[in-house]
């Protein structure tokens, strides 16, 4: 198979639309990283998303709707908590777990009576779901465990021949994938941290959210679960490189970094080095990705990056660095 290149215009967003009628994959740019659409519904074009990423079936995908009114195509129950955020999050980075309706199939959920939900702010990602007449089912258009694509070379460099399609558009706005939220128990519960906080929600709603107890923490031995929702594995977005965080104050940090780089580079070792600054985070977000892709470009042997302190964004973008390394962290 041939991946067509196709521009962000009106006839190439048409066209698009088309081939995900047809039961074809196109890739398509979101607020948050690119991802990889099939008609949600149709559970033979859902599969060849699994297969072209290399997925784990287990391993849900996020429904994408263009109107809130579509979202009665996805689950069966409305809450006022959901219409609340919807209100406040919608169109924007927010996946919402809610019930699955009966006409989306198991493929589509990773055979999870729960579903992800989400209104794309980006008006190209919108404009397709309006044109293909259904609503998309969407995960990272990245192989499966890489770093997530945050523009459309990095869709080509990893799908290219896989999938029918990418529409070729600018890099994506945030740069990290749609904050998770459960809604379907008695608290409201962050499965994947993303640009909208925890913070952020618990103004909204007016009341506490909780946290995923295994976020951002090593799994103990032996432990296993079915995730439900994308991005919870604990080996992702992985770079080709050897990745270590460096964690502590923040000058020893920056001095263990230089320590370790300079052994390594002895050694006869390439390293790359991520050091965003602390107050920075949103611009860490945008980046993390992208800097992961430009290591494996570069042929880098390691990557050494200093933590970012787990606050607000800074906590989402840590989730994705302590994946991406494999949960290998020094303490300085």
């Amino acid at each position: 198979m041939k991946t067509r290149l196709l521009k962000d215009t009106d006839e190439d967003i048409r066209i698009a639309a088309q081939i995900i009628e047809q039961g074809g994959l196109v890739a398509f740019p979101t607020e948050t990283v690119y991802g990889l659409g099939a008609n949600a519904m149709d559970a033979d074009a859902v599969r060849k998303i699994y297969e072209a990423k290399g997925r784990p079936a287990d391993n849900p995908t996020i429904v994408h709707i263009a109107e809130r009114e579509e979202l009665g195509r996805v689950t069966f129950l409305v809450t006022e908590d959901m219409k609340t955020l919807m209100d406040r999050f919608w169109p924007g980075p927010m996946t919402m777990i809610v019930p699955r309706g009966e006409y989306i199939p198991y493929v589509t959920t990773g055979n999870l009576e729960t579903v992800g939900v989400r209104m794309p702010e980006n008006e190209v990602a919108r404009e397709l779901i309006r044109r293909s007449g259904c609503v998309i089912a969407a995960p990272s258009a990245n192989l499966s465990g890489r770093p997530s694509p945050t523009t459309a070379q990095h869709v080509i460099d990893d799908l290219d021949g896989r999938i029918d399609a990418v529409i070729q558009s600018g890099p994506c706005r945030i740069g990290i994938e749609s904050t998770v939220i459960d809604m379907t128990g008695k608290i409201p519960m962050i499965l994947r941290p993303g640009y909208i906080t925890k913070k952020d929600f618990e103004e909204a709603l007016g009341q506490e959210i909780l946290l995923d107890p295994t976020l951002n923490r090593k799994p103990r031995e032996g432990e296993d679960f079915h995730p439900k929702a994308p991005g919870m594995k604990y080996r992702h977005y992985a770079p080709r490189a050897e990745m270590i965080i460096f964690k502590g104050d923040r000058i020893r940090v920056e001095a263990a970094i230089d320590q370790e780089r300079a052994e390594r580079e002895a050694l006869g070792q390439k390293v790359f080095v991520i050091d965003f600054d602390e107050d920075r985070e949103t611009v860490a977000a945008h980046e993390i990705f992208a800097m992961l892709r430009q290591a494996d470009r570069e042929g880098a042997d390691v990557i050494l990056a200093a933590a970012l302190p787990q606050r607000g964004v800074g906590f989402s973008v840590m989730n994705r660095m302590l994946k991406s390394a494999g949960f290998n962290v020094r303490e300085v």
